[in-house]
């Protein structure tokens, strides 16, 4: 009985370990973050490295497209785009608050949909 029970307990712990997701080390992900100009480029970026495992952060002025690699076993697109909420631009998932937005410089301060 003892055997049946052990034999059950590793193909049940050796089928589990398979149903684990992998995580991506360099996963690429395109975002779109509101802004205007060469200052609101910076500020994207940094705020993106600021998160653990982004690799590569590069942000489009005129289609406002930013083009991240990013470790996924280290953080998630949600963080990074939580991470550019916080400075104050919109990404597709995550709204900046009004607090974070009022404190822009007034020429990156974009029409908020």
């Amino acid at each position: 009985m003892k055997k049946i029970v052990m034999i059950v307990v590793v193909l049940f712990l050796g089928v589990n370990m398979q149903a684990q997701e992998r995580k991506n080390k360099n996963a690429k992900y395109t975002v779109n973050v509101n802004g205007n100009c060469e200052q609101c480029k910076k500020r994207i970026e940094k705020a993106s490295y600021a998160v653990s495992g982004v690799k590569s952060a590069i942000w489009d002025v005129d289609s406002h497209d930013l083009k991240l690699i990013l470790n996924e076993q280290k953080s998630s697109l949600l963080e990074v785009e939580k991470a550019i909420a916080k400075v104050g631009h919109d990404t597709q998932e995550v709204r900046a608050t009004q607090e974070d937005y009022d404190n822009l410089h007034t020429c990156c301060l974009y029409e908020r949909k």
